[in-house]
């Protein structure tokens, strides 16, 4: 182009454009080159590209006054290769597909321009763009992956390479994986994993920064611009049309979760916001969707769910696994599965037909829609006109399939089971409700020092074994009283509020005393609540069973709704919406995180598309039915902290760990053998000790954390906007110190990661057995003011009672469909430890602090497989005993019940 004018030594413009070739030259004799479309050893020949790389950097000097002398800058070739697969915006079509090739075959498949990180040590002004137009030289058209390759003529002198800008010349996006550039100082990777939309469909280059890190002080001048822009971007500040953001687009904002009802196809599918005063709860991210017509309140919910299109899931994940299109699919898969249901609302008859499940199967018809899709779980039938829906039995039921009966069992999955955050200290005696008793009824517990000192036996008195902490409590009493009677409203459904009470025996096992089932009064009957215990007799003991089926099912709903889908998905989403409005890609923290980031926002808009919203499986199938996401707002309202969100604070609030500095971990465990918290405070450990060397290797004084305006903008956009309800709680932390940052990463790493795992990964191992883990009951104990047919039936068919008290036919079977897909490791799943970011391999000290890391990780496998073999740990070795592997870092794909990803992916 020209050189730049410079005003203080009197320089003269001066055109160049002559002495290099226009890129816009004829075709050359090679538009008749095939492109290959086959095996990955073989590559077109590039052929020689002179004139078309344009070259906009060029130097000059003055000398003698009022004289020129022109320095024409060294020119060097620099090879670049862009490796990318095919897309699918735009792809129905199909002329674009031969417009396409033609792009590929003229060599102008991407346009690529390099930006100097360096200053001109001349003219102190930004170096000039070098581009040039990337060709496609090998593609592969099974997996639809690709290469191009690029040749710059890079001035001798432009230095570092700081940053790429990429425009799609295609009439398809792109997914480009990354670019590797081969300068005479060595290969340098640009780690992009983006989509690129087309030109057509958004004319912006893209921008994609090298692997450095740089804090906002210390980027390079002729970044800081970049910088600025890309975020301004995804704040769509730049965005020039109003409403619904479409596919291709990158914007990240926020709104309230009003896009779970349905109104204007069905009244009955009417749902308050969650999300504000009324309702608090995190924000997810904004879409833009028109208003509902019968309700301005609530988003429509037509079209597709937007969310970022860096966010979706990868080519890999989107067509190997099927968890984005089943689980979108999961309501019409379920419509299949009824239509050859006799009777969907009904019990199963007896327990054979439940193991018939996994002897027998389903028969379906052929072609039967998307159902194929769960290839685990269809069964074809050779030479038969119908396939079989047939499950895999569960880990538990493979180990012993009468477990789940005992009440060792039950007492052991409060500790390693699928939700081991809830089990809590009993540090108070009587027990006793906090809620309103002119409106709930008497406060007091029917569970007595009597009751109790007879279940333990005499081993010790009440006072005795509150004072040596060996009474503890599932507590879904106070929780779930004020929704009891509304649930009991609803369609097939029954509720009580619930206590049980657990002592801790010698050998650091939990044995079940008692349990309290309460339903308060309404206008027409008084309160009603009884204690149960374990039977020595026929009745008492079929009693028994039925009260343990009622708090079980409290404990699956409450897993799903909180342990799992608040406090992971639903809180980990303002992190990640804030991050990427705040936080420049270039910066380390964000760099840091990313990986925890990783498909998240893309799960959650598929969970509001078809699991937590109005009718979805949520709904349909766990008790809280409509009132599902009113439980999860009111908890979060509630309990939730971010302070008591890292797992040692955690085990300390619900009285499961007292602090000790002397101990291993800084916390000394109240129930020794408590797998969940033995090896999540080992992978708590590892993953603080790696965020610490990180975040003191860029931050060596505090001074640094409390000027990173991106940082503190981003914290700030965290505690005010994206869990707004709460902004005005003082134990939010602040960012002044390095332990402060510390704290803040090290918890946001462990809840994406091991606390996300930990409650994932073994649904279908414990819950694909429902008679395990029922998601709801749906008649009342035969005790609560029963009828004579009622008495009579439970006296004459205690089995059939429980039977019908379990999920129906339908119910049953569409959870353990979607626990199946849900516990699954996609064949892409990113680990960790398993692979380093290219920004941590680039830096020494982060790299070596990584490889500690890995190391660390490699040793815990190794602790859990020794503690999985020694039986005098009971609650995780014995006859039978389920392993607790759910914290093992790596998997292989599938169905596994182990394996820690990085992130809240599926």
């Amino acid at each position: 182009m020209f050189c730049k004018e410079s005003t203080s030594s009197g320089l003269q413009t001066l055109s160049i454009a002559k002495s290099l070739s226009s890129p816009f030259h004829k075709p050359s004799p090679r538009i008749n080159v095939p492109i290959w479309t086959g095996r990955r050893d073989k590559m077109c020949r590039r052929q020689n590209l002179s004139g078309r790389c344009k070259v906009r950097a060029s130097q000059s000097n003055s000398g003698k006054k009022g004289d020129i002398v022109k320095e024409k800058a060294k020119k060097i070739k620099v090879k670049g290769f862009i490796k990318a697969q095919e897309g699918t915006l735009l792809e129905g079509l199909r002329w674009s597909r031969g417009l396409d090739d033609i792009a590929d075959i003229t060599g102008r498949s991407l346009l690529v321009e390099l930006i100097a990180a360096e200053t001109d040590t001349r003219t102190l002004m930004e170096k000039d763009p070098v581009e040039d137009y990337a060709q496609r030289v090998w593609f592969d058209g099974d997996s639809a992956e690709e290469k191009y390759e690029c040749v710059f003529d890079m001035p001798e002198d432009f230095g570092t390479v700081g940053a790429i800008r990429i425009q799609n010349q295609h009439h398809r996006e792109i997914f480009i994986t990354d670019m590797e550039l081969e300068l005479p100082s060595g290969n340098v990777t640009f780690s992009c994993h983006s989509w690129v939309a087309p030109k057509s469909v958004d004319p912006a280059k893209r921008i994609f920064f090298s692997s450095k890190c740089y804090l906002p002080s210390t980027t390079p001048e002729p970044l800081k611009k970049l910088r600025k822009e890309e975020l301004e971007t995804l704040r769509g500040q730049n965005r020039e049309k109003v409403g619904e953001f479409a596919k291709h687009e990158r914007i990240y904002d926020y709104d309230v979760y009003n896009d779970v009802g349905n109104p204007d196809k069905d009244d009955e599918l009417a749902r308050p916001v969650i999300g504000g005063p009324s309702h608090p709860y995190p924000r997810r991210c904004k879409t833009g969707r028109k208003r509902s017509k019968k309700d301005p309140s609530t988003e429509n919910r037509e079209g597709e769910f937007y969310v970022p299109r860096d966010e979706e899931f990868s080519p890999t994940k989107g067509t190997a696994f099927t968890g984005k299109a089943v689980l979108a699919a999961l309501p019409s898969v379920f419509t299949q599965i009824e239509s050859i249901m006799l009777d969907p609302k009904s019990p199963f008859p007896h327990f054979k037909a439940i193991e018939d499940l996994f002897d027998v199967g389903i028969n379906l018809p052929k072609d039967t829609g998307l159902l194929p899709m769960i290839p685990k779980l269809i069964k074809v039938v050779a030479e038969a006109q119908d396939d079989l829906l047939q499950f895999d039995p569960p880990v538990l039921l493979n180990r012993d399939r009468f477990s789940w009966i005992r009440d060792d069992e039950f007492a052991r999955q409060t500790l390693a089971g699928l939700n081991p955050y809830c089990i809590q200290l009993v540090t108070e005696w009587p027990l006793t409700s906090k809620l309103d008793p002119a409106v709930y009824g008497d406060p007091n517990s029917l569970i007595t020092w009597d009751i109790v000192e007879k279940e333990i036996r005499g081993v010790m008195s009440v006072d005795e074994a509150l004072k040596n902490k060996r009474l503890f409590m599932l507590d879904y009493h106070d929780l779930l009283l004020p929704y009891v009677n509304k649930v009991r409203e609803l369609d097939d459904s029954m509720l009580y509020a619930s206590r049980t009470i657990f002592f801790l025996s010698d050998d650091s096992t939990l044995r079940p005393v008692a349990i309290e089932l309460t339903r308060p009064p309404d206008v027409n009957r008084p309160q009603w609540k009884q204690v149960f215990t374990p039977g020595y007799n026929a009745t008492s003991a079929w009693l028994w069973k039925l009260a343990k089926t009622h708090v079980v099912s409290h404990d699956a709903g409450y897993h799903q709704l909180i342990s799992h889908w608040l406090r992971t998905h639903c809180c980990m989403e303002p992190y990640i919406i804030a991050a990427n409005r705040q936080l420049s890609a270039m910066h380390p923290i964000y760099r840091l995180l990313f990986p925890h980031f990783r498909y998240t926002m893309e799960i959650n808009a598929r969970a509001r598309q078809s699991l937590v919203n109005a009718g979805g499986i949520i709904e349909t199938s766990f008790w809280p039915g409509k009132y599902s996401l009113e439980l999860s707002s009111d908890v979060y309202g509630k309990l939730w902290r971010f302070d008591k969100e890292a797992l040692p604070a955690d085990l300390i609030s619900r009285g499961l760990a007292v602090e000790d500095e002397n101990a291993e971990h800084g916390v000394r465990l109240t129930i020794p053998d408590y797998p969940f918290a033995n090896d999540g405070l080992m992978l708590w450990d590892a993953l603080k000790e790696w965020i610490t060397d990180y975040v003191k290797h860029y931050y060596p004084d505090a001074g640094l954390i409390v000027s990173d305006e991106e940082l503190q903008e981003w914290w700030s956009e965290v505690k005010n906007i994206g869990h707004g309800d709460k902004k005005d709680e003082p134990w939010w932390p602040e960012l002044k110190t390095q332990d402060d940052l510390i704290g803040v990463v090290t918890t946001i790493a462990w809840v994406a990661s091991g606390h996300h795992a930990a409650v994932n990964f073994g649904q279908y191992g414990y819950g694909g057995y429902f008679p395990n883990r029922p998601t709801t009951t749906r008649i009342k104990m035969p005790v609560e003011e029963p009828t004579e047919e009622e008495l009579t039936e439970f006296y004459e068919e205690p089995e059939k009672v429980l039977l019908k008290t379990f999920p129906s036919r339908k119910q049953a079977t569409q959870v353990m469909v979607t626990l199946d897909l849900l516990s699954t490791h996609s064949p892409d799943e990113e680990y960790l430890g398993e692979e380093p970011e290219a920004s941590w391999i680039d830096e020494p000290v982060i790299f070596a602090a990584y490889e500690r890391f890995k190391g660390r990780l490699q040793y815990l496998e190794g602790v859990i497989d020794e503690r999985n073999v020694n039986v005098s740990l009971k609650n995780r070795a014995g006859a039978g005993v389920v392993k607790y592997e759910l914290l093992k870092p790596i998997s292989e794909p599938g169905l596994t019940g182990m394996g820690v990803p990085y992130s809240v992916s599926i």
